[in-house]
Protein backbone atom coordinates (compact mmCIF):
# COMPACT_ATOMS: atom_id res chain seq x y z
CA UNK A 1 0.00 0.00 0.00
CA UNK A 2 1.43 3.38 -1.02
CA UNK A 3 1.96 6.02 1.65
CA UNK A 4 -0.35 9.04 1.67
CA UNK A 5 1.31 12.43 1.41
CA UNK A 6 0.38 13.37 4.96
CA UNK A 7 2.05 10.26 6.42
CA UNK A 8 5.53 10.22 7.92
CA UNK A 9 6.53 7.38 5.59
CA UNK A 10 6.64 9.90 2.73
CA UNK A 11 9.32 12.07 4.35
CA UNK A 12 11.38 9.60 6.39
CA UNK A 13 14.83 8.55 5.33
CA UNK A 14 14.23 4.93 4.34
CA UNK A 15 16.54 2.04 5.20
CA UNK A 16 18.42 3.73 8.04
CA UNK A 17 21.87 2.47 8.93
CA UNK A 18 21.45 -0.14 11.63
CA UNK A 19 24.26 -1.86 13.48
CA UNK A 20 24.21 -4.85 15.82
CA UNK A 21 24.88 -4.21 19.49
CA UNK A 22 28.24 -6.01 19.33
CA UNK A 23 29.60 -3.22 17.12
CA UNK A 24 32.16 -0.97 18.77
CA UNK A 25 31.77 2.78 19.05
CA UNK A 26 34.87 3.16 16.87
CA UNK A 27 33.34 1.03 14.11
CA UNK A 28 30.13 3.05 14.30
CA UNK A 29 32.03 6.35 14.17
CA UNK A 30 33.97 5.26 11.09
CA UNK A 31 30.76 4.20 9.34
CA UNK A 32 29.06 7.48 10.29
CA UNK A 33 31.99 9.39 8.77
CA UNK A 34 31.96 7.28 5.60
CA UNK A 35 28.18 7.63 5.16
CA UNK A 36 28.01 11.31 6.20
CA UNK A 37 25.39 10.59 8.86
CA UNK A 38 24.99 11.70 12.46
CA UNK A 39 23.24 8.67 13.90
CA UNK A 40 22.82 4.91 13.61
CA UNK A 41 20.17 2.58 14.92
CA UNK A 42 21.37 -0.11 17.30
CA UNK A 43 19.68 -3.48 16.90
CA UNK A 44 19.49 -6.94 18.39
CA UNK A 45 18.57 -9.01 15.37
CA UNK A 46 15.70 -7.04 13.84
CA UNK A 47 14.65 -5.55 17.20
CA UNK A 48 15.51 -1.91 17.80
CA UNK A 49 17.60 -1.40 20.95
CA UNK A 50 18.49 2.26 20.68
CA UNK A 51 19.88 5.18 18.71
CA UNK A 52 23.52 6.24 18.77
CA UNK A 53 24.33 9.79 17.72
CA UNK A 54 27.61 11.53 17.07
CA UNK A 55 26.93 13.52 20.25
CA UNK A 56 26.53 10.26 22.24
CA UNK A 57 29.98 9.22 21.05
CA UNK A 58 31.54 12.47 22.24
CA UNK A 59 29.68 12.89 25.53
CA UNK A 60 29.14 9.31 26.70
CA UNK A 61 32.31 7.69 25.40
CA UNK A 62 35.17 10.08 24.62
CA UNK A 63 34.48 12.66 27.35
CA UNK A 64 33.95 9.84 29.85
CA UNK A 65 37.43 8.48 29.06
CA UNK A 66 36.17 5.21 27.59
CA UNK A 67 38.00 3.38 24.81
CA UNK A 68 35.84 3.61 21.65
CA UNK A 69 37.60 0.57 20.20
CA UNK A 70 36.47 -1.55 23.14
CA UNK A 71 33.11 -0.01 24.06
CA UNK A 72 30.04 -1.49 22.38
CA UNK A 73 26.95 0.37 21.23
CA UNK A 74 24.38 -0.79 23.82
CA UNK A 75 26.48 0.89 26.51
CA UNK A 76 26.43 4.26 24.72
CA UNK A 77 23.13 4.58 22.87
CA UNK A 78 19.87 6.14 23.97
CA UNK A 79 17.45 3.43 25.07
CA UNK A 80 14.40 5.53 26.01
CA UNK A 81 13.12 5.58 22.45
CA UNK A 82 10.12 7.21 20.95
CA UNK A 83 9.19 5.50 17.71
CA UNK A 84 6.49 6.08 15.12
CA UNK A 85 4.95 3.99 12.36
CA UNK A 86 5.07 4.93 8.66
CA UNK A 87 1.30 5.55 8.60
CA UNK A 88 1.36 8.16 11.37
CA UNK A 89 0.39 11.66 10.34
CA UNK A 90 3.22 14.14 9.85
CA UNK A 91 1.47 16.68 12.11
CA UNK A 92 1.20 14.11 14.90
CA UNK A 93 4.91 13.30 14.64
CA UNK A 94 5.79 17.01 14.69
CA UNK A 95 3.72 17.42 17.85
CA UNK A 96 5.37 14.39 19.44
CA UNK A 97 8.86 15.70 18.62
CA UNK A 98 8.00 19.12 20.01
CA UNK A 99 6.45 17.75 23.22
CA UNK A 100 9.32 15.33 23.88
CA UNK A 101 12.07 17.71 22.64
CA UNK A 102 13.57 15.08 20.33
CA UNK A 103 15.45 15.71 17.10
CA UNK A 104 15.04 12.37 15.35
CA UNK A 105 12.58 9.51 15.54
CA UNK A 106 13.01 5.95 14.29
CA UNK A 107 10.16 4.75 12.08
CA UNK A 108 9.23 1.12 12.74
CA UNK A 109 6.85 -1.31 11.08
CA UNK A 110 5.83 -4.15 13.38
CA UNK A 111 8.80 -3.27 15.59
CA UNK A 112 11.33 -3.46 12.74
CA UNK A 113 13.12 -0.21 11.84
CA UNK A 114 12.24 0.93 8.31
CA UNK A 115 13.26 4.58 8.44
CA UNK A 116 14.19 7.59 10.49
CA UNK A 117 12.79 11.10 10.44
CA UNK A 118 14.61 14.17 11.68
CA UNK A 119 13.67 17.74 12.43
CA UNK A 120 15.58 18.67 9.30
CA UNK A 121 13.46 16.34 7.15
CA UNK A 122 10.32 17.98 8.46
CA UNK A 123 11.73 21.51 8.14
CA UNK A 124 12.57 20.89 4.48
CA UNK A 125 8.98 19.74 3.95
CA UNK A 126 7.08 22.35 5.96
CA UNK A 127 9.35 25.41 5.88
CA UNK A 128 11.85 24.98 3.04
CA UNK A 129 13.14 28.56 3.35
CA UNK A 130 13.97 28.22 7.06
CA UNK A 131 17.53 28.18 8.34
CA UNK A 132 17.06 24.61 9.63
CA UNK A 133 15.87 23.43 6.20
CA UNK A 134 18.83 25.13 4.51
CA UNK A 135 21.34 23.66 6.92
CA UNK A 136 19.74 20.21 6.68
CA UNK A 137 19.82 20.29 2.88
CA UNK A 138 23.46 21.43 2.68
CA UNK A 139 26.22 18.91 2.01
CA UNK A 140 27.99 17.71 5.16
CA UNK A 141 31.19 19.34 6.33
CA UNK A 142 34.26 17.20 5.83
Amino acid sequence: MAAKKDEIGTVMTPAPVALPGATTVMQAAILMREQNIGDVLVTDGERLLGVLTDRDIVVRCVAAGLDPSMTTLPNMCSHQLVTVEPQQKIDDVLTLMRERAIRRVPVVDDGVPVGIVSMGDLARLRDPKSALAAVSAAPPNR
